[in-house]
C-alpha cells in the first residue's frame, strides 16, 4: 500500500480511540455515532491489512501492530500542531510564548525567569500553573513551549522529553524576629515549624535529615504552596523551612531573617522542553541565563 492511500482521518480516528481506550466514551468526545467511528477503524484496518485492537471486556486494547501506528500517530498529529503554530507564530507581528509551571513553584523563581522574555519587542507570554502529570500532557501536545518545575520527570524511552537542571538553590531556616545564637539543628526542637507539605522532595529530606539527627521538630503548618508558606513566615512568629529565593524580597527588606542553611537541603529548577524540529526562539533566550541570574533579586540580572 502506497502512503496515499492512507486516511489520516481514519487515523485521527483511531489515534483518539487508542487514548480513550474505549469506543463509546470517544464517539461521545468527538461527537459522532459510535458506528461511524467503529466503520472508519475497520476501514483502517483494511487499508493497513493488520488488527489494531483487540476488545477485552468493555475495552479497547492496542494489538501490537496497533502500539506502532499510535506511536506513528503521536508524531504526525504532534508535527501537525506544531507546524501550524509556528506558521502562526511567523505570521504574527507578536511572539506568543507559552509557559508552564507547576502550581507549588516560588513566584520569584518564576517571575525571574519570564522577566528577559517580557523585554523582547512583540512579546505575548502566557504563563500557566497546574500539576506536572497535566502540564507534562500539554507540552507533548506543543499546546505549551516549556514547563517549569522542582522535579524532574521520569525518563522516557520515546525520548520527546528534554529536562535540564538550570538552578539550585539551599534550603534555609527562615523567622521573623531575631533569635541570638540560633543553633542548627539544637533550637529546632522547641520552636513551631512551618514545613513543605509530605509530598515535597524538601519535606522528605529535612524528615530524613532530623531523623538522623535525633531531632523532633514541632510542626505548626504543612504547607504546599510556597506563596502560602512566604505569607505565614512573615506573619507569625514560626520557624519556615524555605529555599531563599521565595522570601528574596522580605530578607532583603528585613521582614523576615535567614537563621541558617539546612546542610546538604537544596531545592532544585528543572526547565522541561519538547522535541521540536522548530525551537521557539525566546525559549533559547530564557535558557541563555545562568544560575545566579536566575536566583537573583537584581532586576538587571533577570
Amino acid at each position: 500500500m502506497n502512503v496515499d492511500q492512507i486516511n489520516f482521518h481514519h487515523l485521527r480516528y483511531f489515534w483518539a480511540v487508542a487514548q480513550d481506550g474505549h469506543l463509546t466514551r470517544t464517539a461521545a468526545r468527538l461527537r459522532v455515532a459510535q458506528s461511524a467511528l467503529s466503520s472508519q477503524i475497520r476501514q483502517l484496518e483494511d487499508q493497513l491489512a493488520c488488527a489494531l485492537f483487540e476488545r477485552r471486556g468493555r475495552r479497547l486494547v492496542l494489538t501490537e501492530a496497533g502500539a506502532i501506528a499510535l506511536a506513528y500517530a503521536e508524531q504526525i498529529f504532534s508535527a501537525g500542531t506544531e507546524l501550524v503554530a509556528t506558521l502562526e507564530r511567523g505570521r504574527s507581528a507578536e511572539q506568543p510564548v507559552r509557559i508552564g509551571a507547576v502550581a507549588t513553584l516560588s513566584r520569584n523563581f518564576q517571575e525571574s525567569f519570564v522577566r528577559p522574555l517580557l523585554a523582547q519587542p512583540g512579546t505575548r507570554l502566557r504563563l500557566e500553573s497546574g500539576v506536572l502529570a497535566d502540564l507534562l500532557g500539554r507540552l507533548e501536545r506543543h499546546a505549551l513551549d516549556l514547563v517549569l518545575s522542582s522535579r524532574a520527570p521520569e525518563q522516557r524511552p520515546d525520548g520527546v522529553l528534554h529536562c535540564r537542571l538550570i538552578a539550585r538553590q539551599q534550603v534555609s531556616i527562615i523567622g521573623s524576629r531575631r533569635r541570638a545564637g540560633f543553633r542548627f539543628p539544637d533550637d529546632l526542637a522547641d520552636a513551631p515549624m512551618i514545613v513543605p507539605g509530605r509530598a515535597s522532595d524538601i519535606r522528605a529530606e529535612f524528615d530524613a535529615l532530623c531523623e538522623r539527627m535525633g531531632v523532633r521538630i514541632r510542626v505548626l503548618a504543612e504547607v504546599d504552596d510556597m506563596a502560602t508558606m512566604r505569607l505565614l513566615a512573615r506573619d507569625t512568629e514560626a520557624l519556615a523551612l524555605v529555599p531563599t529565593v521565595v522570601v528574596r524580597d522580605e530578607l532583603r527588606d528585613g521582614t523576615l531573617l535567614q537563621h541558617c542553611p539546612v546542610p546538604g537541603l537544596f531545592e532544585t529548577f528543572y526547565a522541561i522542553t519538547a522535541e521540536r524540529m522548530f525551537p521557539h526562539p525566546l525559549i533559547q533566550v530564557a535558557l541563555a541565563r545562568d544560575e545566579d541570574a536566575l536566583l537573583s533579586d537584581d532586576p538587571r540580572d533577570r
